[in-house]
């Protein structure tokens, strides 16, 4: 979400070293100069700069120059400068945890610094600058947060997390033989497998917490929604945060039961601190500065982490936390009570559980989510007896590898469930659509899903140097996609005039894993939001045909790295225009996951489409016209006023209200998975 602010731009001091841009937007660069730039930032890390220009910087670039460069007075860079001449930020070549405080601390010090750079020549020389000198995780985040946010950068796209750090997603068995590649200077295409083994239920469903997309999504989104976001530092409000955080946890939750229950497995049963941890696992990760990532026994009991927190601190914060939801208030800071009983209150709720900087009272309602991922993560070595480097949970791009990330949110969501479920169920006035009925609902296409080999470079993983040419290193790994569909709904409007719509397309399992039928409350709890998008209704009938290729909450495969250094070397070189604004959202899931895996037998689901009032939904103009980026909010607003999950978000009281609503309409689908898998050799 990048929020265009116009910063009044300071002419360039002659001072400043001159790159030879194209002036041709504010900030004095071309967009494909500056994918070029940042493409070249990230392309090594580890290595030397790749790029002359940008080389020559590194060591002539003053950041301290002139304050003038920055619309915080230079503030933000003279506080990260001391901190580098005093020897008092991280080394390079060493492992960086965005839960370790200090850590996050100085990645977002460098943050500030490009945030606060006016012009594209003080952003990409502070960038060249501390690139060489900071360490290389807290410089990667740093530039991804920056990236995303800053109004210079609206058009970058960001190279795949998992091309700049393979090491984060990728098998430690496959790292050590791209080394053994480099060494002998011989091409390799390796195979991934995903961790553990046939004797390990969880195996089966590996190919979801462990699909790279499915990490670049959550890491993507967690820098998007920062839990450190301060309002009184940035340029705005990060719009529903809180209420995003629930949501987006919610669906990868539900979504991972789904294809639980693809495979004939059981839905995630929530962790809790006062019971075994079931499952034990091993991350077969390795870092690249730090030794592999520790394991964790089966059936251990929950321990305090020194330093961390004691178990009995997280039951006593949850308990606070359900205290206020059954009271229906949250207690500020001031002793104050903030109302939570109404659809802005899972807003509020989203912001304490997580805690992030928006929270009424972290110091009383401490941060549960943040803290549970560092107390998880580091259950193999709670008391630092082996120093141990963090575990799989303390990284956004690993979390989702562990099975029990997904049992940990379980947790969460069930605590968002209890609030939910506290408030009034919706009306009837608060439901229907006058004069709108949706007649029906139907797939056209098959519902079929198959396995494709997905290839990505494995360059950034080895060491190396200038002199020595560089070898075609790349790893393919299975992932899931479905064949195209479309879903075909027919409407009547019987107002006589043309009326805004919003459709929001979801679909839930039938049955549970035992073959019972699931209850309406218990299908619109499991619910998966497979699309949402705006129309405009003629009066009479109207056809709607929406392409599984269309759906606002998912997002392309991001080009990969060696194809956006080309695209932008070509642009810079011919002085053309770069066109990736397909890509410039990472936000949503990738599209190849909009529907779970299915079985040979068709896995059933109900599939629903409602229809609801547009003018009334609309928290924008001309919604309609809006198709981009609905995935979680657009120039800081996010556009459809209704809660997340409207209208399957509450119970139901009673069954009857549902079903005669008539703007409403269900189908029974099957999805099936009949093990193809694609080869791409």
């Amino acid at each position: 979400m990048k929020v265009f602010v116009l910063c009044a731009l300071l002419a360039t001091a002659a001072a400043w070293p001159n790159l030879g841009f194209q002036s041709d937007d504010a900030g004095g660069a071309s967009n494909a100069q500056k994918q070029h730039d940042v493409n070249y930032m990230l392309w090594k890390v580890y290595e030397e700069m790749r790029d002359p220009a940008m080389k020559a910087i590194e060591d002539s670039f003053e950041p301290e120059g002139d304050s003038a460069h920055y619309d915080d007075d230079g503030t933000s860079i003279h506080k990260l400068m001391q901190e580098l001449q005093q020897h008092r930020l991280l080394e390079q070549k060493h492992w960086f945890s965005l839960f370790n405080t200090r850590q996050r601390h100085e990645a977002l010090m460098l943050y500030d610094v490009l945030e606060h750079s006016s012009d594209w020549a003080t952003f990409t020389g502070n960038a060249a600058f501390f690139r060489k000198r900071m360490n290389e995780g807290e410089f990667v985040y740093a530039l991804y947060a920056a990236v995303l946010h800053s109004s210079l950068t609206q058009h970058v796209v960001l190279p795949p997390l998992y091309e700049v750090t393979p090491h984060m997603f990728t098998n430690s068995e496959v790292i050590t033989e791209a080394y053994r590649a480099k060494m002998t200077q011989t091409p390799a295409k390796i195979k991934s497998s995903f961790t553990g083994s046939q004797s390990n239920p969880e195996q089966r469903v590996a190919y979801f917490g462990e699909d790279i997309g499915m990490n670049t999504h959550h890491v993507m989104w967690h820098l998007e929604f920062p839990f450190w976001w301060d309002d009184s530092h940035e340029s705005h409000h990060l719009d529903r945060k809180g209420e995003n955080f629930f949501w987006v946890h919610h669906q990868l939750t539900v979504r991972f039961d789904a294809e639980r229950l693809s495979n004939y497995l059981a839905p995630v049963e929530e962790l809790h601190w006062e019971d075994p941890i079931h499952e034990g696992f091993a991350p077969h990760t390795m870092y690249k500065y730090g030794g592999n990532f520790p394991s964790r026994p089966d059936e251990i009991i929950f321990e305090d982490v020194d330093g961390v927190a004691r178990v009995r601190d997280m039951i006593i914060t949850e308990n606070r936390i359900r205290d206020a939801i059954a009271h229906g208030y949250v207690t500020a800071k001031d002793g104050s009570k903030i109302n939570i009983r109404d659809s802005h209150g899972i807003d509020v709720l989203g912001d304490v559980i997580e805690s992030s900087t928006y929270s009424p009272n972290t110091q009383y309602y401490g941060a549960l989510h943040n803290t549970a991922h560092v107390m998880l993560g580091r259950q193999g070595d709670p008391h630092g007896k082996y120093d141990l480097p963090p575990g799989v949970l303390e990284h956004f791009e690993t979390a989702t590898r562990d099975p029990t990330f997904f049992r940990l949110h379980k947790y969460m969501d069930n605590i968002f469930k209890e609030h939910k479920h506290s408030l009034p169920a919706y009306t009837k006035e608060e439901l229907e659509f006058t004069g709108v009925a949706v007649d029906s609902i139907g797939v056209e296409g098959p519902l079929e899903t198959y396995f494709e080999d997905f290839e990505y470079s494995l360059l950034n993983a080895v060491d190396d140097t200038v002199e020595i040419d560089d070898v075609e290193i790349s790893t393919f790994v299975p992932r899931l996609n479905h064949k195209d569909f479309s879903v075909n709904i027919d409407v009547t409007n019987n107002n006589g005039e043309t009326v805004d719509g919003t459709v929001r397309i979801f679909a839930y399992p039938r049955f549970d894993n035992n073959h019972v039928k699931f209850t309406l409350n218990e299908g619109f709890w499991n619910a998966i939001e497979l699309d949402k998008f705006w129309v405009k209704l003629s009066p009479g009938a109207n056809h709607i045909v929406r392409k599984s290729s269309e759906s606002s909450l998912t997002v392309p495969d991001v080009p990969s790295f060696k194809s956006l250094i080309e695209q932008a070397d070509a642009a810079v070189a011919g002085g053309s225009e770069l066109h990736l604004e397909e890509f410039e959202s990472s936000l949503g899931l990738p599209n190849r996951f909009l529907i779970p895996k299915g079985n040979s037998n068709g896995l059933e689901f109900v599939l629903i489409a409602f229809v609801s009032d547009g003018k009334a939904d609309a928290a924008v103009e001309n919604l309609h016209t809006n198709t981009v980026f609905n995935h979680y909010g657009h120039e800081g607003k996010y556009p459809d006023n209704r809660p997340h999950g409207y209208p399957l978000d509450r119970h139901i009281d009673d069954e009857r209200l549902i079903n005669e609503l008539p703007n409403w309409s269900h189908s029974i689908v099957k999805v099936f998975n009949h093990g193809e898998h694609i080869h791409h050799h």
